[in-house]
């Protein structure tokens, strides 16, 4: 798909729709003004940039302080332990762009020419600013000084068009094969974490151990739940950064919107440079760690994050959820589903089409749901979001539901059924999932 013609098509269709909303200016055939849709389509590429390299100044943090570039080098290119290789780092769920491979490289792959055991590898992989999510800052001796992480890390994937790992970037997807608890654990400095949450760094590595593949715990950092009541980790799965386009509240909890949260997660997880402010965070009862740590109140005189959201904010917005492909669920149960998801099985009551979430206030207490209260209440509303449904069989590996406490998507369907007392048939049931795997539509 070409995305910057689709932002100028966004564009265009919104800005005829909003004049033709004032009498007298012009109609509903009037194109739009060329200089909006020329906008649109350098807002669209800063956003992608941004998306994909922009670091927000992380790397003070990640490098300088935490170390990690240290890690990845290994102590035979200067650095400390083994090192990463690109075996590794595919194995923890880091991804390659082939895009930004050159030519003979890529050929060298395809005729297995490449050692993929060595960190070396990692490191020239950097150079390229191929490894998605990840940029490496160097030494004029051409070894690694720091390193720095992007939204992409954990919102990006990679079609596997090459090798598995590696190949053309899908922006927007959830990368469920990220062991991001695991790659930040090999940082030889976690003492930063340590002095934050009042614990040991042994510790540290533990918790972050625990998490798994495509989990990630933002809320550690602001109340310090490293664990559930019933001993699991607290890490969430990533969700996906695509259709969310008319959609209110973002993250499973409804934290803020999606500009909201990009601006916590560039300044309080990705520990960029920027300005932020939420009063909520001072609750120290509800967010010991963040209230304690002023949190809710971040400055800093070079603000690498702010001037950006907005270019942030159009990208992402302009990522449509991508469609099922041809052959991965049945048609006519589907379009039977369809009748059941808006019919007997009440799904449309909270899942809108076609947005699939609701328009406006699209939060729900636990109960509602028929869910515990444990991740709602690390949140500031002490709710569920209802999460919009484009997309589902992008992100299937590790379950559904926040904690991917359920498998598959029957077993959801299963849980609403008990839960609202629906009566469904095994055959309602079958061809819900069926729908529920075409979306979007």
């Amino acid at each position: 798909m070409n995305y910057r013609n689709l932002a100028i098509v966004f564009v265009v269709a919104s800005a005829g729709i909003g004049l033709f909303a004032l009498p007298g200016l012009t109609s509903s055939k009037s194109p739009a003004d060329p200089a909006s849709a020329a906008s649109a389509a350098q807002e669209f590429e800063q956003g992608q940039r941004v998306f994909r390299f922009d670091t927000f100044g992380d790397q003070s943090f990640w490098g300088d302080a935490l170390k990690l570039h240290q890690a990845i080098e290994g102590s035979k290119l200067g650095g400390v332990g083994p090192g990463v290789s690109p075996n590794t780092a595919l194995a923890v769920g880091l991804k390659v762009d082939a895009d930004a491979l050159p030519a003979s490289l890529v050929e060298e792959l395809k005729n297995g020419q490449v050692n993929l055991n060595d960190p070396a590898v990692t490191v020239a992989l950097l150079k390229l600013n191929s490894v998605v999510g990840v940029t490496g800052f160097f030494k004029p001796d051409g070894t690694l000084k720091s390193v720095g992480i992007q939204c992409a890390l954990c919102h990006s994937t990679v079609d596997n068009s090459l090798a598995p790992g590696i190949g053309h970037r899908l922006d927007g997807w959830a990368n469920r094969d990220l062991n991001v608890g695991q790659i930040v654990a090999l940082a030889p400095n976690l003492q930063p974490f340590a002095d934050l949450l009042g614990v040991d760094q042994a510790t540290v590595r533990t918790v972050l151990q625990s998490w798994g593949p495509g989990h990630f715990d933002a809320e550690l950092a602001l109340d310090g739940k490293a664990f559930r009541p019933d001993g699991k980790t607290s890490a969430v799965l990533i969700p996906p950064a695509f259709g969310l386009a008319g959609v209110n509240l973002h993250t499973w909890t409804g934290w803020g919107s999606v500009t909201y949260w990009n601006a916590f997660v560039a300044n309080l997880e990705m520990h960029g440079k920027g300005n932020f402010f939420d009063p909520r965070l001072d609750n120290a009862d509800q967010f010991p760690v963040a209230a304690k740590a002023g949190f809710g109140h971040v400055t800093s005189s070079t603000d690498l994050i702010t001037p950006k959201l907005a270019a942030l904010h159009f990208y992402q917005l302009a990522l449509p959820a991508p469609s099922a492909p041809a052959g991965t669920f049945d048609r006519e149960a589907a379009r039977r589903g369809q009748k059941i998801f808006n019919g007997t099985a009440k799904c449309a009551t909270c899942h809108v089409p076609p947005l699939y979430t609701e328009p406006g206030w699209n939060l729900h207490a636990p109960s509602e749901v028929c869910v515990d209260n444990f991740q709602a209440d690390r949140s500031p509303d002490r709710r569920y979001r209802t999460s919009p449904l484009g997309g589902l069989w992008t992100h299937t590996k590790g379950g559904f539901y926040h904690d991917g406490r359920f498998g598959t998507l029957a077993d959801v369907v299963n849980h609403y059924d008990s839960c609202f007392s629906l009566g469904l048939t095994d055959q309602n049931k079958t061809d819900l999932v069926e729908f529920l795997k075409s979306l979007p539509r």
